[in-house]
């Protein structure tokens, strides 16, 4: 018998909460770029996927459980910090930013909040931050879904205003082909300026 990605809603839902939200984020890694978060409110042990860590799935899995999720779930909500704003207060804040972000923009909004990683978020909500969430609980793994494949679109689309970097294949991330690209074309409008790898490069700007 497999994990139960349930536990932690259950532990919530005896506790006495009705509409929890998993929330997680999306691309605290990459050199250029947002940071997406999603929250994601599932109805009571809904039957997604037994598997919904972004990360070990295909992008033709995480696709299809996207517009699952989309379909099934109560609520859905998205948050996006950009490149300035990351620089401004650096990548952590972003993230936990764009995470409150998400929660506001559900509706309805939850009673219990559970968070992927270590750190809570400031939202006047109750909430338990779980490491390694997004393969530990359903609602989290859902949201890491929506957050992955939100940014990864986001990224396409920049690619297609400024092909040079290869956007679309990395989405930001720092592979070989990106600083290569880094190094001869200079930074972007989107390239994150306070990251190693970029800022050495602020001065060749494109």
């Amino acid at each position: 018998m497999g994990k139960d990605l349930w536990i932690y809603e259950k532990n919530a839902m005896d506790q006495g909460y009705v509409r929890i939200a998993g929330v997680d984020e999306a691309g605290r890694g990459p050199l250029a770029g947002p940071v997406v978060s999603a929250a994601v409110i599932l109805p009571e042990f809904i039957a997604i996927s037994r598997e919904v860590d972004s990360k070990k799935l295909t992008h033709g899995k995480r696709e299809t459980l996207y517009q699952t999720i989309y379909e099934n779930a109560v609520s859905i909500g998205i948050g996006i910090v950009d490149h300035r704003e990351i620089d401004r207060v650096n990548i952590l804040n972003a993230s936990l930013l764009s995470m409150a972000m998400a929660v506001e923009n559900l509706c309805p909004q939850p009673d219990y909040l559970i968070i992927d990683g270590i750190f809570q978020i400031q939202y006047g909500l109750p909430q338990r931050p779980v490491p390694k969430g997004d393969s530990l609980s359903m609602s989290i793994g859902c949201a890491s879904i929506i957050a992955k494949v939100t940014r990864d679109r986001l990224m396409e689309r920049h690619h297609q205003d400024d092909p040079r970097y290869g956007f679309n294949r990395h989405k930001g991330y720092p592979t070989r082909e990106h600083k290569a690209a880094i190094a001869e074309h200079g930074c972007s409008f989107i390239h994150r300026k306070s990251f190693k790898g970029v800022k050495e490069y602020e001065h060749f700007l494109s």
